[in-house]
């Protein structure tokens, strides 16, 4: 099990790394990298599920219930929005 320290080394270095990576990226580009992204949303929506089929007390539960409602309107309003983008790259013609 991390103990407290190295989980917000870990979470410290996570943040600073994907800042910087999101800051290098041009701007026209953060919709379709952020659509790419939407598998990791459905990792984390599993990693809820199984920690929510784990938790014994009622205070893991609700927290594991909120993690799996938080990631699955992540995933859902990730593929609308790559739904949307896609929608942008149509030829209107066939209209």
């Amino acid at each position: 099990m991390i103990d407290g320290f190295l989980a917000l080394y870990i979470f410290l270095l996570a943040a600073f790394t994907g800042h910087e990576i999101i800051s290098r990226v041009p701007v026209i580009l953060h919709t379709p990298l952020m659509s790419g992204s939407n598998f990791v949303h459905g990792i984390v929506l599993v990693g809820a599920m199984v920690a929510l089929a784990h938790a014994d007390t009622p205070i893991g539960k609700v927290i594991g219930f909120i993690g799996v409602a938080l990631g699955a309107g992540n995933a859902a309003g990730g593929y609308v929005v790559t739904e949307r983008m896609l929608e942008m790259f149509k030829s209107s013609k066939g209209k």
